[in-house]
């Protein structure tokens, strides 16, 4: 062993420079072991936190695989060796818990505790004697300096023997903390080399017992149960490779089909559609209404069980009815600017779901599907058969229609606009037979208005110049003079849909086409916001009347709407077409839609009135013969024939506009 560097004991009463000096680098050393000692003392700790963990951590492992018993797993089949195995791993991790415990109390006893008594004990006893020397060192230093100021007079004898007394038990304190100090330095530098070492055979003997013990219970009885489990670990692994390589040439076998596969529409011009289906599933969009003019569209899964349509959404464990198919009926409908919609409707004519299909295909099969099972084929000895019959009348359902303009089979009839009972030709303008193409009455790309601040008419002015009358500004003058000599004045409750530029005013099929687009419109751009207001239907003017000031925010001349239907199906929709001068020379004309909450015809209704009044205005016997024809209420005001006030429909605003003023 080397020799160790000491403090000399015999120095400490002189306390030479040499002597502070050297005792300095003591105390250097001493601080430089302090730091490391504490910074060994968390690496150890760390060591016995680790042990701890992994009994804990066995512990738990143990529990684990016992628990895999009891996992309900949904394919568990064939999992009976897994768990035995799984078992007897169990027993030998509770065996290892038992070595990883007695380890850990091993490392805190032989390794932890003793630089933990290291630390507590040898620095801490160094660093108290410092201090006391400290002390020690300066009351010497302050007696010297009295002793140092004593005067030569005689009669100041008893201070100086004071004095004296008072350095002499000074110097004898600091001499005797000083010889400890030295002492304890001096012990350190042998304690340290032992402090170091010990912990660290304590370690190693701890983990030499634990691998000694482990070799001992497991050797021998270890061997044979890896040996079955490496075995059947083996085999697992070579079905695992076998199954691999067959889902491997699956999987290129199914990547190497044509493309059309992943197209959703790639047949369009000739699919090859299977008419004889009396079941069906697969995909389809759902059409949810929200609102009085927006709806949305849900993907869900559809399929057929015997007469029911179920729907399952993704996710669900089964599905759910739907629709009941037996005596249903099935066609494919135009619907909100979507291809491939089908619509199913009730037994007793009632529209039911609309459905929209990702292909041609897809749509006409699943029309051919729900037709066959509508006529109870299912139920029948040879479906197939009897589905190859029926395929004549599957094929009418997939020829589209439109949801505001039907396709008729016979002419709408004509009606006499002389007539004097009131009938439907005084609401809705005759149609022809034929009807126009979508194009042909509006242009591809024509803006929609949806504000009744500006028409549609404003688009086309943006790029004519010149300046025109905004019907839909407010009028500085509220009140309109001609309103008191009117011979007709009706009004209604309306909430304005949009306006938008036609081409044509020589068919109501404009009007439809019109209303289609608009509703459309606001469905895809969820435009939820109307503004009503108040029609006022004279013999001279149509005006809408902003309920809650009376402001005019619009004023169309009679003669100027040259066309007004109402919907077909939604009673509550109304349009008329407006043909208005421009400062160019020509005319522009647009389409407005509103919503009433009465009957679109009886507003209709009422500007053919007002129409006719223009037109009789001319010969005062017609006129008078108008007139007499109109029935008279108790207050001399003549009623609408056909304006009957709705069940649902009690506003002050609306029993008004129930009665026509002359």
């Amino acid at each position: 062993m080397p020799a160790v560097d000491k403090l000399l004991l015999e120095e400490a009463l002189q306390d030479s420079p040499q002597t502070r000096s050297l005792l300095s680098v003591f105390e250097e050393d001493a601080g430089t072991l302090t730091d490391y000692t504490n910074q060994l003392l968390q690496a150890m700790q760390r060591v016995y936190g680790a042990q701890n963990e992994m009994c804990l951590a066995t512990q738990q492992l143990s529990k684990q695989l016992l628990a895999y018993e009891k996992q309900n797993f949904a394919l568990g089949k064939g999992d009976e060796e897994v768990i035995s195995t799984l078992h007897y791993f169990s027993k030998v991790v509770d065996e290892l818990n038992v070595l990883h415990t007695e380890l850990a109390k091993q490392l805190a006893d032989t390794m932890v505790l003793p630089i933990i008594q290291f630390r507590e004990k040898d620095l801490t006893e160094v660093s108290t004697l410092k201090d006391l020397f400290g002390l020690a060192s300066s009351e010497h230093d302050l007696s010297m300096a009295k002793y140092s100021r004593l005067p030569k007079k005689k009669e100041n004898e008893k201070v100086k023997a004071e004095i004296v007394k008072e350095v002499a038990a000074a110097r004898r304190k600091q001499h005797l903390s000083s010889l400890q100090y030295y002492c304890a330095l001096n012990a350190l530098q042998y304690r340290k080399r032992v402090a170091m070492v010990e912990p660290m055979l304590g370690f190693a003997h701890g983990q030499i017992n634990f691998f000694k013990k482990g070799a001992e219970m497991f050797s021998q009885s270890m061997d044979g149960f890896l040996s079955s489990v490496a075995d059947m670990v083996q085999s697992i692994q070579v079905e695992l490779e076998v199954e691999a390589e067959k889902m491997r040439a699956s999987q290129q076998e199914l990547l190497s089909l044509d493309e059309a596969v992943y197209t959703p529409d790639f047949d369009v011009a000739a699919p090859q559609i299977n008419r004889n289906l009396i079941q069906k599933a697969g995909y389809l969009n759902l059409r949810n209404k929200t609102g009085l003019v927006s709806t949305t569209w849900e993907r869900l899964y559809f399929f057929t069980q015997g007469g029911n349509l179920m729907c399952q959404p993704r996710g669900a464990v089964a599905g759910g009815l739907i629709q009941d198919l037996d005596n249903c009926s099935v066609m494919a409908v135009d619907c909100e600017d979507r291809r491939y919609c089908f619509q199913i409707t009730t037994p007793n004519g009632k529209a039911g779901i609309i459905l929209q299909a990702e292909s041609r295909k897809e749509n006409e099969e699943w029309i051919c599907a729900i037709n066959n099972i509508s006529r109870q084929i299912y139920l029948t000895d040879n479906p197939e058969a009897v589905a190859i019959k029926l395929n004549k009348t599957a094929l009418q359902a997939v020829t589209p229609i439109t949801s505001f303009a039907k396709k008729q089979e016979s002419p709408r009839p004509s009606q006499n606009v002389k007539g004097s009972e009131m009938e439907n030709d005084k609401i809705v303008p005759k149609a022809t037979v034929v009807i126009p193409e979508a194009e042909q009455l509006i242009a591809p790309g024509t803006p929609i208005q949806f504000d009744i601040v500006l028409p549609a008419t404003e688009f086309l002015d943006q790029n004519r110049g010149g300046r025109r009358t905004n019907p839909f500004g407010e009028t500085e003058d509220a009140t309109f003079p001609e309103a008191e000599d009117s011979l007709l004045q009706q009004m209604f409750i309306v909430r304005f849909l949009g306006s938008m530029a036609v081409k044509t005013d020589n068919t109501t099929e404009v009007i439809y086409e019109a209303m289609r687009q608009v509703l459309a419109a606001r469905a895809i751009h969820n435009i939820f916001r109307m503004t009503e207001s108040h029609l006022m239907v004279t013999s001279q003017t149509l005006r809408l009347i902003d309920p809650q000031t009376q402001v005019t925010r619009a004023n169309f001349e009679l003669t100027s709407v040259t066309q007004f239907a109402a919907h077909q199906e939604n009673k509550r929709l109304v349009g008329f077409v407006v043909r208005l001068p421009e400062s160019t020379g020509g005319e522009s004309l647009s389409t407005y839609v509103f919503e009433s909450n009465s009957e679109g015809e009886k507003i209709c209704y009422a500007i053919n009135l007002g129409k006719e009044i223009i037109e009789v205005q001319k010969d005062p016997e017609a006129l008078a013969q108008l007139m007499l024809s109109m029935p008279l209420t108790n207050d001399g005001k003549y009623v609408l024939l056909n304006d009957q006030p709705d069940d649902n429909d009690g506003s002050p605003s609306e029993n008004r506009g129930a009665e026509s003023e002359a």
